[in-house]
């Protein structure tokens, strides 16, 4: 049992109910533990947040860990991290040098939802817009929030239809997150208002 491992066992937090996947794990980054991590938003501040990141295995198309590899541990307690460059590089207790942080390669990296930073007004994060419903001015009901695309200058609402089992079938509708299109975000009551017709 890694130490991570015995540390969750010993009154270490459980799994958040609101996890949310912020990065990955890429590889170890210089000789003394530290690892280099790819986030999943142009603004790190969810890995920033909070000094407990929660792991997951790799996916199948991660990066490949050493064959000799422990098990991933459940929980790193993080005791610095910074930007370098399109990456943050951080240094975790219990991951003592390059081959403990070469053995996280790959690593899917969650932290709770309670501790990112809170928005600005008038800012979201993608994870709660996903599963809204969508309304237009006239009260019509356009579907659902399936995902988002960034485009660069904006985000773009992926709505999905009602009844659709996935946001790829005919029907989805690509709605640009700006203001001349979207009148009202209310997270409350799990609803975008927007000026859209049905016919678009």
């Amino acid at each position: 049992m890694t130490a991570a491992a015995a540390a969750i066992g010993a009154g270490e937090p459980a799994w958040p109910d609101d996890a949310v996947e912020v990065g990955r794990i890429l590889d170890a980054w210089g000789v003394k533990g530290w690892i280099k991590v790819q986030p999943f938003a142009a603004d790190p501040q969810a890995l920033f947040s909070s000094r407990r990141w929660f792991l997951k295995p790799p996916d199948a198309s991660g990066p490949k860990r050493p064959v000799t590899a422990a098990a991933i541990p459940p929980l790193l307690k993080i005791t610095q991290a910074k930007t370098h460059g399109d990456w943050v590089v951080a240094q975790a207790q219990d991951v003592p040098d390059r081959s403990a942080a070469e053995a996280l390669r790959g690593a899917r990296v969650f932290v709770s939802r309670a501790s990112f930073p809170t928005a600005d007004a008038d800012e979201y994060y993608w994870v709660d817009l996903i599963g809204l419903e969508v309304v237009n001015l006239q009260g019509e009901h356009l579907g659902q929030v399936s995902g988002l695309l960034d485009t660069g200058p904006h985000s773009v609402l992926r709505v999905a239809p009602a009844g659709a089992v996935d946001a790829d079938e005919a029907g989805e509708r690509l709605i640009p997150f700006v203001a001349a299109y979207v009148i009202d975000v209310n997270l409350g009551e799990r609803r975008i208002t927007v000026d859209w017709g049905l016919d678009y």
